[in-house]
């Protein structure tokens, strides 16, 4: 499953998660790992809402794992360390007002997922890869 998602596109934000939720319980997956996974698609897709031009939010799924992957066209991520700790955000004053842009995205993604992989080019865009792994086998 692949999803475009549209920087600062407020209203349909979480759309892709749901449909990605609505897949996952289609299939009978574990309820533990579709919360997770749910947890992990949202943040990664909020982050490109509210911090890309536009980008891809996609999962592959498998009775062993879902992979989450988000790929956007923005400005990139200056220091990752530094983005993974919980409260630090970039979102400028009027995303915060709309009650985002915490500074809880990656910490909540590193949190619920079993793998993640951040990769980050200054001026182009992110690719974020997150792993959960189904402990219960689809029967």
């Amino acid at each position: 499953m692949q999803f475009a998602v549209a920087g600062m596109d407020f209203g349909r934000a979480g759309d892709a998660t749901a449909r990605i939720k609505k897949t996952l319980q289609l299939a009978g997956m574990e309820a533990s790992t579709i919360r997770k996974v749910v947890i992990v698609a949202y943040e990664a897709e909020l982050n490109i809402v509210i911090h890309a031009y536009r980008g891809t939010l996609s999962a592959t799924v498998s009775p062993e794992q879902v992979k989450i992957e988000a790929v956007d066209e923005g400005p990139g991520i200056n220091d990752i360390a530094l983005a993974m700790q919980e409260g630090y955000s970039t979102a400028p004053p009027h995303i915060r007002e709309m009650g985002f842009g915490a500074g809880m995205g990656l910490p909540n993604i590193r949190k619920n997922a079993d793998k993640l992989n951040i990769q980050s080019e200054i001026n182009h865009g992110t690719r974020l890869t997150a792993v959960v792994y189904n402990h219960q086998k689809l029967g």
